[in-house]
């Protein structure tokens, strides 16, 4: 385990040098080389929002946990309101007054069946979240080393389109140019 926090704690980022010089002055350039994606992907295993960190991609991290806890809460919610509609069902098997004195069975049983699909639709929500975290850094990792370019362009344009003598079309084209 101890070799684990080493390996998560220790920096693969180098730097590539080089130079580039302004008149009379050199001036030393660094570019960061691309992020190691397995390391973005244990650290987000390990802790939500560690491989957004590890890619310079922090504010992520207030969107996923907004997302975890806003689904931790709907859990709770639905579980408390799942838990009070079972024992209203319990007690109404049992003859004893309820909290819920205008629902017969079936609707005791509905709302036990609605609150316990939306409890665990949430719970699945929660690890559907858990595993875009981790996606998400990986991704990003990989992507980290492509350079892009100022000189991308993107241009509309109107477009004529000739399918025979008498067939003519009319639209926008998107044309994007690298330079």
């Amino acid at each position: 385990m101890g070799l684990l926090f080493f390996y998560c704690g220790y920096s693969f980022e180098a730097k590539g040098q080089g130079t580039d010089s302004i008149g009379d002055t050199a001036i030393e350039v660094t570019t960061p080389l691309p992020k190691n994606p397995k390391k973005a992907t244990i650290l987000s295993a390990i802790l939500p929002g560690a491989g957004q960190v590890y890619n310079d991609k922090a504010w992520k991290v207030p969107i996923l946990y907004a997302g975890i806890i806003t689904d931790a809460y709907f859990i709770g919610f639905n579980n408390k309101r799942y838990q009070s509609f079972r024992e209203a069902l319990f007690d109404f098997d049992e003859g004893i007054q309820n909290d819920f004195p205008s629902l017969n069975r079936d609707g005791l049983v509905r709302n036990v069946n609605y609150w316990r699909r939306n409890r665990d639709i949430c719970i699945l929500l929660m690890g559907a979240i858990y595993a875009l975290n981790i996606i998400d850094a990986n991704v990003d990792a990989h992507l980290s080393g492509f350079e892009i370019s100022d000189d991308l362009a993107l241009k509309v344009e109107p477009h004529m389109e000739r399918f025979s003598a008498n067939n003519n079309t009319m639209g926008l084209a998107l044309k994007i140019n690298f330079r």
